[in-house]
């Protein structure tokens, strides 16, 4: 056996299972979905002029003038419903594969657009999920267990495996989200030598879950520990994916790896969907020699077998069968007209009904052969038992009848649905443009780095990064920024980074009614009180992830932009909901500021008044 040449190598190095990109685009659309219906509890508040972000405050104060946003076109909360809603279809598309590459394009804008309608709203997950949606509207996220894939009609069968600038640029990406955070920690002596990192983080109360206050109480000698592994592992673990030898063992040590280690951040911290994306981006690395070695396991005599025979005059029905045979994932059953057999057709025709034959010659008809099919299948057979149950089977056998008979009628529910050819590679120039884009990204995170590291001296040498900061600030550069801008791949990886924050505590907002009585603004049916929050009462405070980036902002540099729409939030959304005799007069915002000490040191807390607002 000849040894591997340098092409074989880089093609098991880039490849991309197609399998793993269904399982990947799953993935994306579920987090999607999930995030929307986050976000959606606080639709008002967040997303309208009613709330705390009016759109004359985003659009003059807090938004690049590149950046663009269909929710900022109008304020009302009909028309973010619409968007969310809009939104939310579009993550169903992709979930379930129909015109995969629109799909994707569409949510990628549609993301940005309700990013740009909050901007000081932002977190890690955020930023990943943009880039993450950028590229894959390159990759044919839709060529496998998709709408898209049961209706492929092209003539030959799609490959197993993808090499392409997407899934090169997908991998480089998906590096930059480590090594660059890395590369900004390192700026920090808390992080080296110092090893104080993850004992800051941990006591960083505002995303502290019940695991980072059980870690906390750990020994300093450990956390140092930890916080050096999690910095190691970050500069050295993604490029795990690129070894040439024994590729697939290092891809699956990888993928566990990094796994495990967002299930960590995600237990210890609350982090929004940042956890549970990044550990969705792993999946699409899942090599070709997994899901081989799974489809032999699976391989049985039963489903080896089947066939299925579909009436060929009936075009509801063709579609029908190639959506079943997709979702219950069994891509070798053979589909038939059942006309190509004349005793198939007559049997057909006698039972209005469609034929399908198992491994050991016998007939199911109707509804008891959904049945029989999902019993076969690896994902659904579970399902077998209950649809098999008498109740549930007379009524789908009725529901079956009534749709054979009134075919037509059925048929306008997949008149959207057509086959079409998906195609193998994307043409030539496709690569081209991607590769240009990825060059403009690394040169993006790399502006990024030299500009923080030269705004954090206090001496300028002449070394390589004041000469690289003064190069992207030419004007050539500035107009190739702008790219970054429309595109949104002006990317910065500072997670917990180049410091974890130091800064906590907690708000307490006392508001005053019209006869004098103090009340608690944010919990009216709690005592105002100022002792230290239980993780449960902080969640009670900030429900949401975006709440708590807020009120975090309003603590840092936009604080002065921030406040005077926030109070003006919470005196109308007071006084709205409450009779004229316990109005808001005035409401005051105090933070009770608790910076994190050094080890072994005594911490304070610090009672800040923030702002104060009249509510007349």
């Amino acid at each position: 056996m000849s040894s591997p040449t340098l092409k074989d190598r880089l093609t098991t190095v880039l490849a991309f299972d197609r399998r793993s990109m269904a399982v990947f685009r799953m993935g994306l659309a579920l987090v999607v979905m999930a995030d929307l219906i986050g976000r959606s509890r606080s639709l008002t508040a967040h997303y309208t002029d009613a709330g705390v972000l009016p759109r004359p405050v985003v659009i003059e104060q807090l938004l690049h003038p590149l950046y663009w946003s269909f929710h900022l076109l109008s304020g009302s909360v009909w028309w973010q419903i619409f968007l969310f809603v809009l939104a939310f279809a579009v993550a169903v598309a992709l979930l379930i594969g129909y015109r995969t590459r629109l799909a994707t394009i569409a949510l990628w804008a549609l993301t940005i657009s309700l990013q740009h309608r909050a901007p000081v709203l932002l977190f890690a997950g955020d930023d990943v999920l943009r880039a993450v949606l950028f590229w894959s509207m390159f990759l044919p996220l839709g060529s496998c267990y998709s709408v898209d894939s049961a209706l492929n009609n092209a003539p030959k069968p799609l490959s197993k495996r993808l090499v392409s600038g997407a899934t090169f640029a997908f991998m480089i990406q998906l590096c930059f989200i480590y090594i660059w955070s890395a590369a900004y920690k390192t700026k920090s002596p808390i992080w080296f030598p110092d090893g104080d990192a993850v004992y800051y983080s941990v006591h960083f109360e505002q995303y502290a879950r019940n695991l980072a206050l059980f870690l906390a109480n750990f020994p300093q000698e450990i956390l140092r520990l930890m916080t050096y592994s999690t910095l190691l592992f970050e500069w050295l673990g993604s490029l795990l994916i690129f070894i040439p030898f024994w590729n697939w063992g290092f891809r699956c040590i990888a993928i566990a790896s990094f796994t495990l280690l967002h299930l960590v951040f995600g237990l210890t911290f609350e982090l929004g969907i940042f956890s549970y994306l990044s550990i969705v981006n792993w999946f699409i690395l899942i090599p070709t020699e997994i899901w081989d070695r799974l489809e032999k396991r699976i391989s049985i005599a039963e489903r080896a077998g089947l066939t299925v025979y579909y009436d060929a005059d009936c075009g509801f029905c063709k579609k029908v069968v190639y959506f079943i045979r997709t979702l219950a994932i069994l891509p070798h059953t053979p589909l038939l007209e059942a006309q190509s057999q004349e005793d198939i057709c007559e049997e057909m025709q006698r039972i209005n009904s469609w034929v399908v034959v198992d491994y050991q010659g016998n007939h199911h008809h109707k509804f008891e052969a959904i049945a029989y099919v999902c019993s076969i299948s690896p994902i659904l057979w579970a399902l077998a038992p209950l649809l098999r149950w008498k109740p549930l089977m007379k009524v789908g056998t009725k529901f079956y009848e009534t749709i054979a008979t009134n075919r037509k009628t059925a048929g306008i529910l997949t008149r959207p649905f057509k086959f079409r050819p998906l195609r193998d590679k994307d043409p030539a120039f496709l690569n081209v443009i991607i590769l240009g884009l990825l060059f403009l990204t690394t040169l993006w995170n790399l502006r990024g780095f030299v500009t923080q590291t030269v705004l954090r001296r206090q001496e300028q040498p002449k070394d390589f990064a004041t000469q690289t900061y003064k190069l992207f600030n030419r004007r050539t550069f500035q107009k190739i920024h702008n790219i970054g801008y429309l595109t949104r791949l002006d990317q910065v990886w500072s997670i917990f980074a180049p410091n974890p924050p130091r800064f906590d505590g907690w708000h307490v907002i006392v508001g005053t009614l019209k006869d004098g009585t103090e009340v608690n603004v944010l919990q009216e049916d709690k005592p105002i009180r100022w002792e230290k929050l239980t993780p449960t009462q902080r969640y009670e405070i900030y429900p949401n992830m975006q709440w708590r980036i807020f009120f975090i902002k309003i603590q840092g540099l936009d604080s002065k932009i921030l406040m005077p729409p926030f109070a003006d939030y919470l005196c109308r959304n007071w006084n709205r909901n409450h009779p004229s005799e316990r109005q808001l007069e005035r409401l005051t915002i105090y933070f009770m500021d608790e910076q994190t000490v050094p080890p072994n040191e005594v911490q304070t807390v610090e009672k800040k008044r923030m702002f104060d607002q009249s509510c007349q």
